[in-house]
C-alpha cells in the first residue's frame, strides 16, 4: 500500500528525537510499502540528506516555511486565536494548499502524521489516518513553567493550556493514535485515553554495539543540547551534582555531547568539563566513556540516549521521571536518582565497584535488547497501518 507520512521537519540529520523515531519508522515501513515522505521545514535541505531519504521513499517532497511567515503567524494566533502556538508555527495556508495537492497527486491509502503539529493540514481529509503524538507535548511544556525565566511564565502557561485544549479536540480527527511510553499517554487529557497505542522507540544495533576503547571520560550525557529540558539537565548535572563527585575524585571527567548547545551549556566547559556540539559518530563518544548519566528533571517521553548507552553497555544513571517511559528495574538495569547527593553517590559506586558496574552495563544491555527494537515496535505500527 502507499503511505503518506507527513511531518514537521525533514528526518535527517538525526540530531533530534522526532527525527530519530520516524527515520527508523520510515526504513522499516519500506520493506513493506510505498512510503510517500511530505515534510515541512524552515531551512534549506542540503542535497545529501535528501539522498539519505531517497533509499527510503518513492516520492519526496519538501515544503518550506519562511521565518517572516512563521512569526507573522505567531503573532496574529498568539493575541487573535487560541490556537496552541507549536500548531501555529509549522501552519501556512499555502503549504496547506501544496501539501493536499501533493495528496491528491499521489492518492495514498494511509496518512501518517508525526505530532500534532502537522494535523491542521489533514484532520479534514477522509483518508484513513494515524497520529503519533510521540510524547504528551502539553505535560512537557507545563513542566517548563517553574523554571522558566518570569518573562516566559505567562506565555508557557497560555501554549500549555492550548496544547491540552488541542491534543484533546484532535484525538477524534485520526483512526489511530499512536504514543510512546504509557506515562505519556496517562497524560492526554481525553476520556478514551486508553485507546491511544503504545510504541516505543527501538535502537540502530548496527551503530550503537559495545566496542572496546580507550576511555577518555568517566560520565557521558548527550542530546540536544539547545533543547530545554536538556540544558536544564546538563546545568542540573554541572553546578549540583559534579561538586559532590568531585569532593570525592577531583578527576572525574564529563562529556556534554550533543547537537546546537545553549549558551548555558557552553558556560559549563572546564577543565573536567568537555562540551563538543554536533559530533558525526556519537557512538564513538559512548565507547570513550565509563557511565552514561542523565539526571533528567523536565520533559515527557522516552529517552533515545539511555537506549543508545544501555546498547552500548554502559552502566546508566537517571531520574524517576525518564525512567518511569523506559522500564527498567532500578538497582538492577539502572540506577535511579533523585537529589545530587544521590547521583553523585551512584557515580562514585559505579567507578569504585568493579561487580556493582558489571551487572548494571549486563543487566542494562539485556533489558533494551530484549524490549525496545525498530523491527518490534514499528511492527505494532504496521500493523494500525494495514488493519480494515
Amino acid at each position: 500500500m502507499k503511505v503518506f507520512v507527513l511531518l514537521s521537519r525533514f528526518p535527517y540529520p538525526l540530531e533530534k528525537g522526532d527525527k530519530l523515531r520516524v527515520f527508523n519508522q520510515i526504513k522499516e515501513l519500506s520493506k513493506y510499502h510505498d512510503i510517500v515522505l511530505c515534510a515541512l521545514s524552515d531551512e534549506k535541505v542540503s542535497k545529501e540528506n535528501y539522498e539519505v531519504l531517497k533509499k527510503y521513499c518513492t516520492e519526496i517532497k519538501i515544503v518550506r516555511l519562511y521565518k517572516i511567515n512563521i512569526y507573522f503567524n505567531l503573532l496574529v494566533k498568539l493575541f487573535l486565536s487560541k490556537q496552541s502556538l507549536q500548531v501555529s508555527y509549522f501552519y501556512n495556508k499555502r503549504a496547506h494548499k501544496k501539501i493536499v495537492h501533493f495528496i491528491n497527486e499521489t492518492n495514498p491509502n494511509h496518512i501518517y502524521c508525526q505530532l500534532i503539529r502537522v494535523t491542521e493540514y489533514v484532520k479534514h481529509l477522509h483518508i484513513p489516518k494515524t497520529l503519533d503524538y510521540m510524547d504528551a507535548l502539553a505535560r512537557g511544556m507545563e513542566r517548563r513553567i517553574e523554571k522558566a525565566p518570569f518573562y516566559l511564565k505567562p506565555f508557557l502557561k497560555i501554549e500549555t493550556t492550548r496544547l491540552k485544549r488541542y491534543e484533546h479536540d484532535v484525538f477524534d480527527s485520526f483512526d489511530n493514535l499512536t504514543i510512546i511510553s504509557e506515562q505519556d499517554r496517562d497524560l492526554i487529557v481525553h476520556i478514551k485515553n486508553d485507546t491511544i497505542k503504545i510504541i516505543p522507540n527501538g535502537v540502530d544495533y548496527a551503530t550503537f554495539k559495545y566496542k572496546e576503547k580507550d576511555k577518555k571520560f568517566d560520565l557521558i550525557f548527550t542530546g540536544n543540547m539547545g533543547y530545554p529540558p536538556n540544558v536544564d539537565s546538563a546545568c542540573y548535572l554541572v553546578k549540583e551534582i559534579m561538586p559532590k563527585v568531585w569532593n570525592k575524585n577531583k578527576n572525574v571527567k564529563l562529556a556534554i555531547v550533543g547537537a546546537t548547545p545553549d549558551a548555558k551549556v557552553l558556560a559549563l566547559k572546564s577543565a573536567n568539563v568537555t562540551i563538543t556540539g554536533w559530533v558525526d559518530d556519537i557512538s564513538e563518544y559512548y565507547a570513550s566513556s565509563k557511565i552514561f548519566i542523565a539526571p533528567m528533571q523536565l520533559g515527557t517521553g522516552l529517552q533515545n540516549k539511555l537506549l543508545e548507552a544501555m546498547a552500548m553497555k554502559l552502566p546508566c544513571i537517571t531520574s524517576g521521571l525518564a525512567n518511569n517511559a523506559l522500564g527498567a528495574e532500578h538497582n538492577k538495569n539502572i540506577l535511579i536518582g533523585d537529589t545530587p547527593e544521590h547521583y553523585a553517590q551512584h557515580v562514585v559506586d559505579l567507578l569504585e565497584n568493579k561487580e556493582l558496574y558489571s551487572q548494571i552495563s549486563n543487566n542494562g544491555h539485556q533489558f533494551v535488547t530484549q524490549n525496545y527494537t525498530w523491527e518490534g515496535t514499528t511492527a505494532i505500527l504496521n500493523e494500525l497501518i494495514t488493519k480494515e
